[in-house]
Formats: C-alpha cells, structure tokens, sequence
C-alpha cells in the first residue's frame, strides 16, 4: 500500500491581493523591481550578468544606499534576483559578433561586458499581471536565495578549491542535501507553530530554542556537551541564514549580537553563560528571535505542497461535504476550526447547512459521537434561520438531544422536554466524544465528577443506556472519579453494560 502522505495542522492564508503588497513590500524584491526599471534602456554587463564597478555603484546610489558600507553587496544582491526572476533580461553578444579576443590576445574591459541588460517580461507582470503573478515571481526569487542560504560561505568555498581548480567538497564538510534539509526542517517547525498556535506565533522565537528543536533528540532530558556544540554552530549557522532570508520577506529577524559570537579553530562558537542562571539572566533577544511573516507561511507551505506533504489552509473544505468537514474539524486547532466552520456555513443558508450536518451527524459507528460533538460546535455558529431543520430531528435517537440543546441555547420557545432515556444516551455520547478528542483529560475527568455529584443514582441507569460506547464510557469514569466508592460504581455499572451487550 502506498505511504500516507504527512499532513499538517491547516493555516489561514492572508488574500492573494494582501500577500502580493507584502512581496513587493519586501526590500528585496523592491529593490529589484527598481534596478530593472533603471536597466530598462539597457546597461552594459558580463556574460550571465554581473554589473560593472561603475554601474554597480550607480545602482547602489539609486537604491539609496550608498551610506551603508554594506550598501554594494545589498545592490548586487537585489541585481541578481532581477536576473534571477527575469526581471531583467541578459541579451548575450551573438557568435557573429566575434567572441571578443583581440588579435594580440588581450581582451578589453568592452570585450568582458559585452552583454547587454534589460527589463525582463517579468517587470511587466509586475505592473500588468495579477496577484498571482506577482506571488509567483516572489516565490521564484525566494528559491533562489534559499539556495544561496543553504550553500557554504565563499570564504570557505575559496579556501577548499586546490591548485587544481576543483573543490573538495569532503575537505568543505558541505553536503547539499544535509544542509538544505536541515533549513526545511528549521522552515517547518517555524511554520508548525504558526499553524498550532496563532497567537504564540505572533511572538518571535527565539534562535536557541528553534536550533535545538532540530538537534536535541525528544527524549534526552539533559543535552550533552557534543549536542550543545552542535546547537551553538548550528545558531551561527542559522543567523547567517537568516540575515540572508529576512530582505525577502519570509522572516522577521532580530540578529544574534555579535559579541556573543567568538572564533574557535576558525569557526563561530556562541560563548556560551556559566550556568543555567547566566543564561535566564541573560538578554534572550541578544542569541537572535525569529518568527514566519504571512509571506514566509504561504511560502513555506507552497514549498510542502510540492514535496507532497498535506498541508491544508483555511477554506480549503469550503465547498466539501458535511461528513468531510465533521471528520476534518477535530483535527484542526480551535481558531483555525472555527474560521473553517465559518467558511463552510457561508456558502449556504443556515437551513441548508443545518440539515447537512445534521445528516452527517448520524450513525452508530466508533466515530459518530466525536462527528455529532463536532456538529454540534458547527451549529452554534448557525443563525436562527437554521430552526426549521433542528426541530424536524427533535424524535431522532441521534440527534434529538442535540437539536434540543440548540433550540435552548437560541431561547427558541415551544421545544419539548427530552425523555429520560434521551438525557443518558446523550450524555454518554458527549463523553463518548470527549474521550475520543481529548482522552482523559482534565476536562472530562472534571465533568465526570460533576455529572455523578449531581446525580447520586447515575449508574443505576447509566449502564442501561442503548449506546454503542456505554461500557467504554464507564470504564472511562471509573479510571477518572476520585471517589473510589463512585468509581467503583462505574466499574460495575460498565461490567452491567457489556454483559447487557
């Protein structure tokens, strides 16, 4: 059978018009617009494109950052993603043009730029195309200085290549694939905690916590010296990365304080604080705080999508059926549910969706309590209008007790007192689907205890109940009261149910 896909918990996507803004908000691909506006009536470059002296400091005035001593590099940067993404266009000499050898075998300084940039097409669908477009050329970019991010620094690079000209990529200790891996992995669990927790989300995270997330295993309790080396490199490695990344716009990043950065056997080494104390004593912010910008959760998510990962967002089941949107929503985390449940509801009429999930909702089978649970939460978000279709379900087994909730819960006047029998079944078909959302959790231990204070003879009908999880939910009530009378009570009254079974 072929492997399950991964799937990841659904996260809410700005509009394609409010992500589009924010990519040509990124100074990054601002600046590149720009520079191929300038190019536009054609500049003088080399073969592939790199700019001359002149030019690149023409470029850097433009950009306005002729003051910043790292003004250059931020043009060059921002030139390459235009010929990167096509924004600009290199018009390379042809072969009739001579291959620019002169007869004394010198070449000219007009021979090395003898190619000629332009706008691109691209910059057209900058200005003319759509949102989409414009998301499309952003996401174009961002791969390539991905790229850029998860390969070695030349500094390295130039002192691995021999006499020979060939690099050694043993001698580098760089393996591509390792490295780009391991940048995904970072990328993901940031997108993982956006997705989980919105609100967290929005606070960065901090560089050391994120960087041990990859390399701590899960079940050791106190990391090794070798493992925190490994996370101090890999926190040097990741603010290069990130510094790199954060023009594009996919991250908000503070930078690691360079003083804490210290050169052992050539290499970035964090000192690291004297004891536990230090480092709660120490400034966080200083090791470097991090977090997704909505751009960088649309980005990083379109990146799973093509690696073949579940990675749903927000309106996704919009136009699905009830029965997928009831199996769909306990999965989601709670703001992400309810903004998918309120998408759904939106595309039809309180009554029509009342009577679909109200469909869905039935059956016996090991899953029907947590579906039910889940329609009942959809239909609280439902207005008024939604009546008609509760009050044709009042005689229903399944549904009676939750349609009765409903009309109470809306002050609806007219709605028959519930049966006895009805008032237990659904009781333990809302525990039924507490258990299976939440297992014993404090929660329901808490409602158990409730339930059974309130009612001194609960067992004595409990275990009578004509519900498919009665003795489950029994057994359940007994591993979760504290009261050993009462839960040996509901031990017995479960032993009652499946003999009654």
């Amino acid at each position: 059978m072929p492997e399950e896909r991964p799937t990841m918990p659904p996260v809410r996507l700005r509009t394609d018009a409010e992500l589009a803004r924010d990519a040509l908000a990124a100074p990054l691909l601002a600046r590149a617009v720009r520079l191929a506006r300038w190019a536009e009536p054609g500049k003088p470059v080399a073969s592939g494109g790199a700019l001359p002296e002149g030019e690149l400091l023409a470029a850097t005035e433009l950009l306005g950052l002729a003051e910043d001593e790292d003004g250059p590099l931020y043009a060059a940067q921002a030139w390459q993603l235009a010929v990167d993404t096509g924004l600009v266009g290199i018009d390379e000499p042809s072969a009739a043009d001579g291959d620019g050898d002169r007869a004394d075998g010198e070449a000219t300084a007009e021979d090395e730029y003898s190619a000629v940039a332009t706008s691109g097409e691209e910059l057209r669908m900058i200005t003319e195309g759509g949102p989409r477009d414009v998301l499309d050329i952003w996401l174009d970019g961002f791969e390539t200085v991905l790229a850029d991010a998860a390969a070695p620094d030349l500094s390295d690079i130039a002192a691995q290549i021999g006499e020979s000209g060939e690099l050694d990529l043993d001698a580098l200790d760089w393996n591509p694939e390792e490295e780009a891996e391991f940048l995904d992995g970072v990328l993901g669990n940031l997108y993982l905690l956006t997705a989980l927790d919105e609100e967290a989300a929005v606070a960065p995270v901090p560089l050391p916590a994120l960087a041990a997330s990859m390399i701590v295993p899960e079940d050791m309790d106190e990391p090794t010296d070798d493992i925190l080396e490994e996370v101090s490199e890999a926190m040097v490695r990741l603010d290069d990365q990130f510094r790199l990344l954060a023009p594009t716009g996919l991250v908000d990043y503070q930078p690691m304080d360079e003083a804490l950065i210290q050169e052992v056997d050539g290499e970035g080494r964090i000192q690291e604080p004297g004891t536990a104390q230090d480092l709660e004593d120490e400034d966080v912010t200083r090791y470097g705080m991090v977090r997704l910008t909505p751009l960088g959760v649309y980005a990083v998510r379109a990146r799973m999508l093509e690696a073949g990962i579940d990675a749903p967002a927000v309106g996704d089941l919009a136009d699905k059926g009830a029965d997928i949107l009831l199996d769909a929503l306990p999965g989601h985390p709670g703001p992400a549910a309810q903004a998918e449940a309120e998408q759904w509801l939106a595309r039809r009429t309180p009554e029509e969706a009342a009577r679909e999930l109200l469909a869905a909702a039935r059956g016996d089978d090991e899953d029907a309590p947590l579906r039910r649970l889940t329609c009942q939460q959809t239909l609280s978000l439902a207005g008024t209008e939604a009546e008609p279709a509760l009050r044709e379900v009042l005689d229903d087994r399944h549904l009676g007790g939750l349609a009765r909730v409903w009309l109470a819960e809306h002050g609806v006047a007219g709605v028959p007192e519930p049966s006895e029998e009805m008032v237990f079944w659904l009781t333990v078909d809302t525990l039924a689907a507490q258990l299976a959302s939440e297992g014993d959790s404090a929660e329901l231990r808490d409602l158990v205890r409730g339930l059974v204070d309130q009612s001194g003879s609960f067992f004595d009908s409990a275990w009578r109940v004509d519900h498919p999880a009665t003795a489950d939910v029994l057994e359940a009530m007994g591993r979760l009261h504290p009261d050993k009378q009462a839960a040996k009570e509901a031990r017995k009254a479960a032993f009652k149910a499946r003999s009654r079974a």
